[in-house]
């Protein structure tokens, strides 16, 4: 894909070099745009927690970014076969959660397919100073993720039937939670790089986070917070495609010093409407832990640091 057209513009403040979360457009001295589009396969039965984990995914790229979404456009395929009421509540899933995040449903486009699916494109704002991306952490920086991992390991538990209801429904409150919470302290609190945590699993949102920022970045296994039951279906082997498609492609700049394959398996987890993974220095993470206990609901935690870069672009201890 590297030989297709790439697209520049002095008003271009985020594009494609950084893989970052979304793009960022300049408007004026004052105003920017947040653009960024994502959809998927459905994860769970229920039509409307699916609606609603779908467009929290979307959404989180606007938090990601350090900015506000503003307008949604729904993005949908769907089998003719199947009942119509079920596309319904899929849509109303993704409205409520749209009307949750504060930023209008305006439309959308629908395809016939074999398979649902269903996401959205969504439009944010920011101020052009305020910008956050993948690719400006620092090194002496601290990392704190805002929600736990493992959604891709109980994903492929609850398609093998092999997850409890309790478990299915916590992970999927989880999915369905809104980074607009984790993102508010944003404007107040000093941030130097932040990204969302999805399908490259956490270590390998951390290694384009250390790539763009030419810097190592240090995740300590025993700190990150996983999902109940998550290690215990990695090792019986539940564990989805997309864990060995991100090895394989980020296996030789990632260095993980746990023997234990199940800690392989879970740094580099699809997860599915993660968390953010916040860079910032020492000294203001106690504000934002501070904030996050006192408002967050998801479990939170510091996992890391950044370091001067070294060989391996993330070290996992």
């Amino acid at each position: 894909m590297c030989d297709l057209p790439k697209f520049e513009s002095d008003r271009l403040i985020v594009g494609l070099d950084t893989s970052d979360d979304a793009a960022v457009y300049k408007m004026n001295d004052e105003q920017a745009i947040i653009q960024t589009l994502d959809f998927f396969t459905p994860i769970v039965d229920d039509p409307y927690m699916f609606g609603q984990i779908a467009a929290a995914n979307s959404l989180s790229d606007v938090y990601a970014m350090g900015g506000t979404p503003i307008l949604a456009l729904n993005i949908v395929t769907f089998p003719e076969c199947l009942d119509p009421n079920i596309l319904k509540e899929i849509l109303k899933g993704g409205a409520d959660k749209v009307k949750e995040a504060g930023a209008l449903l305006v439309g959308g486009h629908t395809v016939s397919d074999d398979e649902p699916k269903y996401g959205l494109s969504v439009t944010g704002q920011i101020h052009p100073d305020k910008v956050l991306t993948n690719a400006s952490a620092k090194p002496g920086d601290v990392l704190i993720i805002t929600k736990p991992i493992g959604t891709g390991i109980l994903n492929t538990a609850i398609k093998a039937e092999m997850l409890s209801d309790h478990m299915i429904k916590k992970v999927t409150d989880v999915m369905r939670t809104l980074n607009k919470v984790a993102a508010e302290p944003f404007d107040k609190i000093k941030v130097n790089s932040c990204t969302d945590v999805t399908g490259f699993g956490l270590a390998g949102h951390a290694y384009e986070m250390a790539k763009g920022s030419d810097v190592t970045i240090k995740l300590h296994f025993d700190q990150v917070p996983i999902l109940d039951e998550a290690i215990e279906n990695a090792k019986m082997g539940l564990v989805p495609a997309g864990t060995y498609n991100n090895i394989n492609y980020m296996q030789d700049e990632i260095l993980i010093k746990r023997e234990d394959d199940y800690v392989t398996d879970l740094m580099y987890d699809p997860q599915t409407s993660g968390g953010l993974l916040v860079s910032l220095p020492k000294e203001e993470a106690d504000k934002l832990l501070a904030y996050y206990e006192e408002h967050l609901e998801t479990e939170f935690a510091v996992v890391g640091e950044v370091v001067e870069k070294e060989n391996y672009a993330i070290i996992v201890d």
